[in-house]
């Protein structure tokens, strides 16, 4: 990643400072970011929710990792890990779907 060197002076009324800030804000981004995405034309997509969907993603991961550790520490014998495997496949599955309609 290169370091940012080069500054940019550009004069705008406190009110669309402000609404820049805020729509920055919205997108989860730094004001600096914001305006050179959006001054090379580049597509802001914001998804509500999806931090909750990758939370729970994240979380059946790691439950399926520390299942298949035990299991293969023997500490669990009966296992239905194909049922796990398929739910998290569903998961990635939804995040994938909603990766493609932003794109």
């Amino acid at each position: 990643m290169q370091r940012k060197t080069a500054i940019v002076t550009i004069r705008m009324t406190s009110k669309v400072k402000e609404q820049l800030r805020q729509r920055a804000q919205d997108a989860n981004m730094t004001l600096t970011d914001y305006l050179c995405i959006c001054g090379l034309g580049k597509e802001i997509v914001r998804v509500d929710g999806l931090e909750k969907v990758l939370s729970e993603l994240k979380a059946q991961g790691r439950n399926l990792n520390q299942l298949t550790t035990l299991a293969n520490m023997g500490k669990v014998k009966t296992l239905r890990g194909d049922d796990l495997v398929d739910g998290y496949a569903r998961l990635c599955q939804q995040v994938s779907q909603i990766a493609e309609e932003v794109r």
